[in-house]
């Protein structure tokens, strides 16, 4: 994508994205959406309508012009929420459910594991954690962990 777009997006009065098209037509409730989140969070982003259709297609975010960059990235902050957790303190048990202590790139905070299977692997020794309340925490390098976080984990893998 080229640095000149066919779009424009605004916030109406209720703070919703409005998208305008190059027909005119505009679009109430527009959200982004990162294709590659984790692997590749600033490439393959569209945005879509509130049914999920795809308006318009963004290959590089550091090809927009700089206010339409800046609510993009605005409101993807806004929606995603992913703390990347850097250590994991204890564990309530070895069986699940178990709650996890763990310090996160936003606090210490308390999540519930409630199976193995909300571990998920993801490439380059990194995992997704699912807790019970449906919030994902990141762990980018298993291997980067202190060593007594990565037994506890290992007794979940």
């Amino acid at each position: 994508m080229s640095s000149q777009t066919d779009y424009q997006l605004r916030r109406d009065e209720f703070g919703r994205m409005v998208f305008t098209g190059a027909d005119g037509e505009g679009h109430t409730g527009v959200v982004p959406v990162r294709a590659f989140p984790i692997s590749s969070p600033e490439r393959g982003i569209a945005l879509v309508d509130p049914d999920g259709s795809e308006l318009a297609w963004i290959d590089r975010l550091s090809e927009l012009p700089d206010e339409l960059r800046r609510q993009v990235e605005a409101e993807l902050a806004s929606r995603e929420f992913m703390p990347v957790i850097s250590r994991i303190v204890r564990v309530s048990s070895f069986a699940t459910p178990s709650t996890w202590q763990v310090k996160t790139n936003h606090g210490d905070t308390d999540l519930v594991l409630k199976g193995e299977e909300d571990i998920r692997r993801l490439p380059a020794s990194a995992l997704l954690i699912t807790d019970g309340n449906g919030i994902y925490y990141l762990i980018r390098d298993r291997q980067a962990l202190d060593l007594t976080s990565r037994r506890i984990l290992d007794r979940f893998l």
